[in-house]
């Protein structure tokens, strides 16, 4: 995918829908989806479970719903309409981009440390490894960074 129509159609508008826009939220979602499935190149993790653009796992997934959004109705709400019925919230994260977006930001929202600044890439990516990819992970802060410069740059 094209960095800047991911962003302007569809990353921008679900953070907005969601209430939870902001310049580092929508930097972060992007290098994160150019490191972890290069733009949209893998929708489903070669060799393990990850799906869709963000890779998020089907335990990371459902730990959101069981651990933060059960205990918050009103986002439980939006995030609602977003999905298509009839299919499994977790199948979602492979197609339905807006519902991608959504879990992967409040995956980043759960994390009581601040986002970093907009435009510091550097942090943006220690952000992402200490918090997504986790330091057990195999991703590198120098393919972050890579990444976010061949995809989102």
């Amino acid at each position: 995918m094209e960095s800047k129509q991911l962003l302007a159609e569809v990353i921008e508008p679900t953070l907005t829908f969601l209430g939870m826009d902001s310049p580092a939220a929508r930097n972060l979602l992007l290098g994160t989806a150019a490191q972890e499935s290069h733009m949209g190149r893998w929708i489903r993790q070669i060799k393990g479970p990850a799906l869709g653009i963000f890779q998020m796992e089907p335990a990371t997934h459902d730990d959101i719903w069981e651990n933060y959004l059960s205990y918050r109705p009103s986002l439980v709400a939006k995030i609602e309409q977003l999905l298509c019925p009839g299919f499994s919230k977790v199948e979602q994260l492979k197609w339905n981009l807006a519902y991608a977006v959504a879990m992967a930001r409040i995956h980043y929202r759960r994390v009581p440390k601040p986002l970093p600044e907009a435009d510091d890439y550097e942090l943006l990516g220690m952000y992402w490894k200490e918090h997504y990819n986790t330091f057990e992970g195999k991703g590198t802060l120098l393919e972050f960074n890579h990444n976010y410069e061949r995809f989102v740059l």
